[in-house]
C-alpha cells in the first residue's frame, strides 16, 4: 500500500512538472511532430492490419452463432458494426497500442535515464520532464483519433469482405445491417475514450521510464510494468467512461 501511494505521488508530481508551458515553443513543436510520426504514423499499418482481420473474424463468428430463422440476417452487420464502434476500435486497440507504443516510450526514456542523459539536461537547467514527456502525451492524444477512425473503417471493410465469401451471409443483408439504427454518437464516444487512453498510455509509460534505476535489465522491467499498468488503467477507464457517456 505504501509503495502504491508513493508511486501515485511520484506520478502526480511528474505530471505537474511535465504539463507546463514549454520554455521554447519551436523545440516543442519540433519534438511534437517527431513524436506524432514515431508514435502515431508508425502504428498506422499495424492498426489497419489488425482491424481488417478482427472485423472479418467478428462477422464470421456472429454469422456462425446466429442460425435461428427468427433472427434476421442483417443482424450480423448490425452486431459487427456495434462491436467495432463501441469497443474494438477504441478499447481493444488501445490495449494493443499500450504494448507497442507504451513499451517504446518507457524503454526510450528509461535508456536516457540510465545513460545519464536526463541528468545532463537537468544540470543544464532544462525541464527534462516537460521536454521529453509533454510532446509524447500531446502527440499521441492528437493522432489517436486518426488511428481510431482508420480502425473503424478497415474493421467494417473486413466484415464486408467476409460477407462476400463466407457461406450463410448475404452482402446485401450485411450492408443493410451496417446502416440499421445507426447512432453517430458512438463514433464520438470511441474518440473520447481513445483520447483518455492515449493520455494513460503516454503518461504511465513515461513515468516508469523516467524513474528507472539501474541498467538495461531495469529498463526492460520498466517497459513490462508500464504495459501492465497501462492495460489495467485502460480497462478501469473503459468502465468509468462507458458509465458516464452511455448511461
Amino acid at each position: 500500500m505504501n509503495k502504491a501511494l508513493h508511486q501515485l505521488g511520484e506520478y502526480s508530481l511528474l505530471m505537474k512538472k511535465s504539463i507546463s508551458i514549454p520554455d521554447r515553443w519551436n523545440m516543442f513543436f519540433k519534438q511534437l511532430v517527431k513524436e506524432i510520426y514515431k508514435l502515431g504514423v508508425d502504428s498506422l499499418w499495424i492498426v489497419i492490419i489488425i482491424s481488417v482481420f478482427i472485423g472479418t473474424v467478428i462477422a464470421i463468428q456472429v454469422s456462425l452463432n446466429i442460425q435461428s430463422p427468427l433472427i434476421p440476417k442483417f443482424t450480423i452487420g448490425y452486431m459487427t458494426r456495434e462491436i467495432i464502434l463501441l469497443e474494438f476500435s477504441s478499447s481493444i486497440m488501445a490495449l494493443i497500442l499500450a504494448g507497442k507504443v507504451g513499451s517504446n516510450i518507457a524503454s526510450e526514456i528509461g535508456t536516457m535515464r540510465v545513460t545519464e542523459q536526463i541528468d545532463a539536461m537537468e544540470i543544464m537547467g532544462v525541464n527534462s520532464a516537460n521536454y521529453l514527456i509533454l510532446p509524447k502525451i500531446v502527440g499521441l492524444m492528437l493522432f489517436i483519433p486518426v488511428l481510431v477512425i482508420f480502425s473503424m473503417f478497415t474493421g467494417i471493410i473486413g466484415g464486408v469482405f467476409a460477407s462476400y465469401f463466407v457461406e450463410g451471409m448475404s452482402s446485401t443483408d450485411f450492408e443493410y445491417g451496417l446502416q440499421y439504427w445507426y447512432n453517430s454518437f458512438y463514433i464520438w464516444y470511441s474518440i473520447i475514450k481513445s483520447v483518455v487512453y492515449a493520455f494513460i498510455i503516454a503518461s504511465i509509460a513515461s513515468y516508469f521510464g523516467y524513474y528507472v534505476k539501474g541498467g538495461a535489465l531495469e529498463v526492460g522491467k520498466a517497459s513490462t510494468n508500464s504495459v501492465v499498468m497501462s492495460s489495467i488503467m485502460i480497462l478501469l477507464a473503459d468502465v468509468i467512461l462507458t458509465q458516464l457517456l452511455l448511461t
